[in-house]
């Protein structure tokens, strides 16, 4: 494969770390990067272009970037175009980035109830506003969209806003083969990336959606043609997934296969890493949580040990919970296959009238935006 290209920067393997709320902070982003040696893209967990031009504390943690992480990567997410204007210049002139993308896929409903999110692009005018203000805010700085295929199937957007992507100055589109109706249900439509890519042949096309492993990559890469993947759902509790793509795409190497006692390093140094960005052990491991589910899924593990491993509330506790296990189990058959939200929500939250007319974009103002950024 050709290298993927964001405006200045070059993304080899092309391999993208997806913006996650509560998720992609920077201690997984780091473990992720440390897997892959340094290689791919990772982005920040969402941040609301309201919270950040009101320097809310949450956020302005949520957008600090180690110094290893090169280029730095925020995700936005705004409704309002002055207000997406505002946090994209101020992110230009203070140096807090090197790439911007923009949020319109999320699919939960305190998103699009306020026509954010993968609601948004069903008003054209107001994807192009929002668009335009980004990009002729961004200076050097290059711009990229990440969005689902459209509200529903009666209401789908992506060709369209693919088309006024292009024409307005974005560098790359990713789409999520789904839409929001379906949320993180059913299968993934690889083939609506196909079509986006033979749509916008102008700019690279990154597909999202169902890539469990290596070989899932390298197939929806072969079948789609699209220019890279995102990676989401398929890197929690396995951070080390990165290193499989790396090795995947250059074709230099096996993927991991780790036992317990591996995965169990692993996750004590997340939960570390955890309790460092946030200055607080316990708050690192509780944070954490969330976590164990996903790193041990598929290892055999007694309920009573699961469950205390899930409320550990030090870093003492979790060791100790965790030499508990039976340390020598290899990988297990199957454990790649989804992980996190695999249901349908089938029926999307709107702001009244949102769908009476696809250009009509009366009503949405300021007062549309989130204040709180991240999960």
């Amino acid at each position: 494969m050709t290298q993927l290209q964001i405006g200045p920067h070059a993304v080899q393997p092309p391999v993208v770390l997806a913006p996650m709320a509560g998720i992609t902070n920077a201690p997984f982003r780091t473990l992720c990067r440390e897997f892959s040696g340094g290689k791919g893209l990772f982005v920040s967990e969402m941040i609301t272009t309201r919270a950040l031009v009101e320097r809310n504390e949450k956020t302005m943690q949520l957008i600090h970037f180690d110094e290893t992480e090169k280029p730095r990567s925020i995700q936005l997410y705004g409704v309002d175009p002055d207000t997406v204007g505002k946090a994209v210049r101020m992110i230009a002139e203070e140096d807090l980035a090197d790439h911007i993308d923009l949020n319109f896929g999320c699919p939960v409903p305190k998103v699009t109830r306020k026509g954010g999110g993968s609601a948004l692009p069903y008003k054209r005018h107001l994807l192009r506003s929002i668009l335009r203000e980004a990009v002729s805010n961004a200076g050097e700085l290059p711009v990229t969209m990440k969005m689902r295929k459209g509200i529903d199937d009666d209401h789908i957007t992506y060709l369209d806003a693919g088309r006024i992507a292009v024409e307005e100055g974005v560098t790359a589109i990713a789409l999520h083969g789904r839409t929001a109706a379906q949320h993180y249900g059913g299968t993934a439509d690889w083939d609506a990336i196909a079509r986006l890519k033979e749509t916008v042949p102008e700019i690279p096309v990154l597909g999202n959606g169902d890539i469990w492993s290596a070989d899932d990559a390298l197939r929806m890469v072969r079948e789609t043609g699209c220019d890279g993947v995102v990676v989401g759902r398929g890197c929690l509790g396995r951070p080390w997934l990165f290193g499989d793509l790396v090795a995947a795409f250059e074709g230099t190497g096996t993927y991991a296969k780790p036992t317990l006692k591996e995965v169990a390093a692993v996750m004590l140094r997340h939960a570390t890493l955890l309790g460092e960005w946030l200055g607080d052990e316990a708050r690192g491991v509780i944070d954490f949580r969330k976590h164990v589910a996903w790193y041990t899924k598929g290892f055999s593990i007694g309920s009573e040990l699961r469950k205390k491993l899930a409320i550990a509330s030090s870093l003492d506790e979790l060791d100790a919970l965790m030499s508990e296990l039976d340390l020598d189990q290899p990988w297990p058959v199957g454990a790649d296959g989804p992980r996190g939200r695999t249901s349908g929500r089938n029926r999307v939250v709107l702001p009244d009238g949102w769908l009476d007319d696809p250009y009509d974009c009366a009503g949405v103002t300021a007062d549309a935006e989130l204040d709180t950024s991240g999960g």
